[in-house]
């Protein structure tokens, strides 16, 4: 608690009255407007928080700013934008009980039973992080493999990909879940012996959530703070918060309204409802010196491959009788997305497999001949996508957006789920570009890690932490350094309309920008890895120093 408080207080203190700034001694990257590269040595910051001048060597510089930074020689790049996070899916990640790290369902169990020992007080133990791959279980685990850890409590923990929840014996008591407890349409309720087995995939994780207790206004913003100070310290300046809820907004406009929001977010409404009350008639302004603005709506239209609820042309080839799922009909998806439309929302649909990609260009191409206008359409993920469908995006104008450690994660998994002749279009970055399609780029936090550097790393070599597999993974799918670096700057601003003043250091934009202890333009795959900021700055302003 001591450390948020100084978070906190570090955040509402740490910005001076604007002036002009300069940083000097730079080795400078950027694009420009159309995705050039643009190096230069020195940044000139004009009191409104926005870039003034970039100086070359030869440049004359101002004789007396109101502040001199010197950049040591180190690498100055533009802050970097996630262009597909849940914020508050991260707090609660850094909050409550995290299984991401365990390797193994025994090293689960231990981690549950010694967070519930710690934590006699909660109701409920809830959390996320659990990969039934990762463990190499070879099936879901089950009610019984959580009451071994805590028989006497609700245990409620979702899976990595957020799309399946497992719960122990005492929480599905809470839900009343029985033998004849039926699943909603677009969910799949796992059963061993004809009883549920305890874990609920996609709409089914409905019954569990409905009965848990829910966060309190505090509990969500002590969960910002921690999500923002994180995602600071990582390079990330601006993120598009995918699925925000009125509470979330909330806990958003109160860090604002106490000047504590220094994080930028693109936020898009969890589906129509929340899009209605959070924004109203039309997307709102840019609030908070353009710290928070609604642009969108996001739409689910299928699961995840780890669950088996991503939608299949086929049948997944490790359970020949499933599909996915669909989580909405044709005419549910088209009626949202007219809705959103109509009003000037940008839509963004969530869509896995390549059934889901295909039913969503369908439906946009269904629509854009009556919706004119720049609608800038985003397929979120755009994962498993047939590749009679990948010139579809170019032709629709529909930006991918991908989250390139999907990629390294998931790749194991996709083989057994997909088999070998299904992979040509999965995780098909270049093909994509080749095909004229622009690629956004993120990292679906808290599904996997926000630093975006490992993205980066994965999108110009396919190889994951350790360099597997040598070669890369389908390495015919590879981007340039250039076009990753565009991925997560300017790219990811266009995705969200906010290209006229997020994702580049050109003259006018806001200076965000990061200090790094290498060259991502030069540096191997392995170092862009490992690099970190030493430097975080958000409108001129620093925000984060490495060990400070």
């Amino acid at each position: 608690m001591k450390r948020l408080i100084l978070a906190s207080l570090a955040l509402t203190f740490a910005v001076p009255a604007h002036a002009d700034t300069l940083v000097d001694n730079v080795n400078g990257i950027t694009l420009d407007k159309d995705g050039k590269v643009v190096r230069f040595t020195g940044l000139l910051i004009g009191s409104d928080g926005k870039v003034k001048q970039l100086l070359d060597r030869k440049d004359k510089r101002p004789e007396r700013p109101d502040f001199k930074e010197d950049g040591k020689g180190r690498t100055m790049i533009p802050g970097l934008i996630d262009a597909h996070g849940h914020v508050m899916g991260l707090g609660f990640q850094l909050m409550l009980l995290d299984l991401s790290d365990t390797n193994s369902l025994a090293e689960a169990q231990a981690a549950i039973r010694k967070y519930a020992a710690e934590n006699p007080e909660m109701p409920w133990i809830i959390g996320r992080g659990w990969n039934q791959e990762k463990w190499g279980l070879g099936r879901f685990p089950t009610a019984t493999d959580l009451d071994a850890a805590v028989p006497n409590r609700p245990v409620w923990l979702e899976r990595i990909d957020g799309h399946a929840g497992w719960a122990n014996s005492a929480a599905m008591a809470v839900a009343k879940i029985t033998p004849a407890t039926k699943a909603p349409e677009g969910g799949r309720i796992e059963a061993a012996g004809g009883k549920p087995s305890g874990v609920f995939v996609d709409a089914a994780m409905s019954l569990i959530d409905s009965a848990k207790p829910k966060p309190l206004a505090r509990d969500l913003d002590r969960a910002f703070l921690l999500a923002q100070q994180k995602l600071i310290s990582q390079g990330i300046t601006s993120i598009a918060d995918m699925g925000t809820s009125i509470a979330e907004w909330q806990a958003y406009r109160r860090a604002g309204d106490k000047k504590q929001l220094a994080v930028r977010i693109l936020s898009y409404g969890g589906d129509i409802d929340n899009m209605a009350l959070i924004a109203g008639s039309e997307p709102t302004p840019w609030l908070y010196d353009d710290r928070l603005r609604m642009v969108g709506v996001k739409l689910y239209l299928d699961g995840a491959l780890g669950s088996r609820g991503a939608w299949l042309k086929a049948p997944y080839s490790d359970a020949p009788g499933q599909k996915g799922l669909p989580l909405l009909t044709p005419a549910q998806l088209r009626n949202k997305m007219v809705r959103a439309s109509m009003d000037k929302f940008q839509v963004a649909i969530h869509a896995i497999g390549d059934a889901a990609n295909a039913e969503a260009l369908d439906a946009i191409g269904d629509l854009s001949r009556d919706l004119p206008g720049e609608r800038r359409w985003r397929i979120e993920h755009a994962q498993i996508v047939d590749p009679v469908d990948i010139p579809r995006f170019a032709e629709l104008k529909v930006i991918a957006s991908m989250q390139p450690t999907h990629q390294t994660s998931d790749r194991q998994m996709a083989e057994a789920r997909l088999g070998p002749d299904r992979l040509k279009g999965a995780y098909a970055w270049r093909s994509m570009e080749k095909a004229g399609v622009r690629l956004a780029f993120g990292s679906d936090v808290p599904v996997e890690s926000a630093n975006p550097f490992p993205g980066i790393a994965a999108a110009i070599s396919r190889t994951d932490a350790a360099g597997q597999p040598i070669g890369g993974w389908r390495p015919e799918e590879t981007v340039s350094r250039e076009s990753a670096l565009d991925g997560f700057t300017r790219t990811a601003a266009f995705a969200a309309f906010a290209e006229d003043r997020l994702g580049t250091l050109m003259p006018g934009m806001r200076a965000d920008f990061l200090f790094l202890d290498g060259d991502p333009l030069l540096a191997s795959p392995d170092e862009i890895r490992k690099m970190v900021p030493l430097e975080t700055w958000i409108g001129g302003y620093r925000y984060y120093k490495k060990g400070g």
